[in-house]
């Protein structure tokens, strides 16, 4: 147990660690002459992205199904097709500053990765050289649930070895962390960087 109250940080991946550009779906509407908020609208429908996050389609399934989506927008689903390949190879940006505290908090304190991702966020953490940056990653597509089922939590808290009690949970959706906060984890609704430090100190002074 250390000094803290935590003997480990789950923290969300993305708006957290890794950080997309929020006009990169608007600007490929734009270049293929669509109106702003199609591509999002086809890629987060429920009956696409449920299915993703939770196992039951692969990620490449999943961008399948949106290009078949917006086959009709683009008017052809060759179109679509290459408008989804665009969309795919965009990567976000680290934020440096809480990977670097995330390091230095895994000498104290065990740090999971905890995203209600596709099949495909393994692939991209090691694209991104965060591959071994924490102790564990649960995600939800290999978990058969998403955030905020109590689930995925439970699971978090089992990969790092910690009771729920002695677990931090941050998150960018406030939702996410009021589920935390029901099953007895410490909360932290990620809203930037200075927030996190501010939590974080304990572990980071020693």
């Amino acid at each position: 147990m250390t000094g803290s109250g935590f003997d480990a940080v789950l923290c969300d991946i993305d708006g957290v660690l890794r950080l997309w550009d929020p006009d990169h779906m608007g600007a490929l509407d734009r270049q293929h002459g669509l109106t702003e908020g199609t591509l999002a609208g086809a890629a987060f429908a429920p009956h696409r992205i449920t299915p993703a996050i939770t196992g039951q389609t692969t990620d490449a399934q999943w961008r399948t199904g949106v290009a078949d989506d917006l086959a009709e927008a683009c008017g052809s689903r060759s179109r679509a097709e290459a408008m989804v390949r665009q969309w795919a190879a965009v990567m976000p940006q680290v934020d440096p500053e809480v990977l670097r505290t995330l390091a230095a908090v895994r000498e104290r304190a065990r740090v999971v990765l905890v995203s209600n991702a596709t099949t495909r966020l393994e692939e991209e953490l090691d694209q991104l050289g965060l591959s071994d940056m924490a102790d564990a990653v649960v995600n939800s597509s290999r978990l058969g649930v998403a955030k905020p089922d109590p689930a995925v939590y439970r699971a978090a808290a089992d990969a790092a070895g910690a009771s729920v009690q002695r677990c931090l949970f941050v998150d960018d959706a406030a939702a996410n962390v009021a589920a935390a906060r029901r099953l007895g984890m410490a909360g932290l609704h990620y809203t930037g960087f200075p927030g996190l430090r501010d939590v974080l100190a304990p572990l980071l002074r020693g």
